[in-house]
């Protein structure tokens, strides 16, 4: 198939591209490089740079793509800076993914795959997590990510617009060529590996006090090739829907650390802060709805797994993308 892949130059994006060019399909990557990379683009796709506020450009380049499925990546995803600066993230992830659709109409597109989020659901009621929980989340982030979805909804009703959404957990690790170098770094494996790359010389745990067996917040990880395969299956006619992808096993806190010291070999100091506001005790997500409808079966579930492949592409690029 033809695939037009917006935020291709991002994290999760760039090792999705390497997946779907691995199974043979064509791809062209659209991508402002406000907060991707060009060397983190696979060099066998196409590669247009543009904006997705430029509604005529967007179009222009889908009609020129001709793609079967749309796989749209491109979106602001931090959370703190959403509480601090709502209108960019309505605008960007709702106003301006507005015009991808409307472009996606216009050049008779007929599948589009969205990257939502778990954030979309909030504080759960129920944990294993579950797509029927309800939606409430508690910033403009997991709100805007929300709008999108209900665009998603409308956009297949009323224009025919199939789509597969799914709601990430706690994406990492990395692929051989490409891996996670953001501008503003919050996630916490890459954050924990700064330690023995000698970038940093802590990392930081935000709560000791959480009901959890060791006071920690827990999370489920999953693998970002795990993620990119989820998407290729999404592609296939007939696949429709609002799906989790997570590994449905929860790791704390100090259990990613220590997996993090096991792998590097070397002891990681901690320096532990109070808790930050909105930070639930536990998320972990049931994936069986995307196993059973799609197929999917995570490669690698386990977090020495993750956290190998991330430190190994750390090593090899110790500076992410920069020169």
């Amino acid at each position: 198939m033809k695939a037009f892949v917006t935020g291709g130059a991002g994290y999760i994006g760039s090792v999705c591209v390497e997946e779907l060019l691995n199974a043979g399909h064509e791809v062209t990557v659209f991508d402002n490089l406000s907060e991707g990379h060009r060397g983190a683009v696979d060099n066998r796709a196409v590669f247009i740079q543009g904006r997705l506020s430029d509604e005529p450009a967007v179009t222009q380049s889908i009609k020129d793509a001709s793609p079967e499925v749309i796989v749209h990546f491109a979106a602001n995803a931090l959370v703190g800076e959403s509480m601090a600066n709502p209108g960019k993230y309505f605008r960007n992830n709702v106003a301006h993914g507005l015009n991808l659709l409307d472009a996606a109409v216009a050049c008779g597109v007929r599948k589009f795959v969205f990257s939502s989020t778990c954030a979309t659901y909030g504080p759960p009621e129920t944990v294993p997590m579950t797509e029927d929980l309800p939606q409430r989340p508690i910033n403009p982030y997991g709100e805007s990510k929300l709008m999108f979805e209900r665009l998603l909804h409308w956009y297949q009703e009323i224009h025919g617009l199939q789509f597969v959404a799914f709601r990430y957990f706690n994406a990492a690790g990395a692929s051989m060529q490409f891996g996670e170098h953001h501008r503003i770094e919050t996630h916490l494996i890459p954050n924990v590996l700064k330690v023995p790359l000698g970038q940093a010389a802590h990392c930081e745990i935000f709560g000791t006090d959480y009901p959890t067996p060791d006071g920690t917040c827990i999370r489920d990880y999953i693998h970002v090739i795990d993620l990119a395969q989820a998407h290729i299956l999404a592609m296939t006619p007939g696949k429709r829907g609002f799906f989790n992808l997570g590994n449905g096993d929860g790791y704390s806190v100090r259990e990613v650390i220590s997996t993090c010291e096991k792998v590097c070999g070397r002891k990681i100091p901690v320096i532990e802060k109070p808790r930050r506001p909105g930070d639930p005790p536990k998320l972990i997500a049931s994936a069986e709805k995307a196993r059973v409808e799609l197929g999917w079966e995570p490669q690698f579930p386990k977090l020495d797994q993750i956290v190998a492949s991330a430190w190994e592409w750390h090593k090899k690029h110790p500076n992410g993308y920069t020169a």
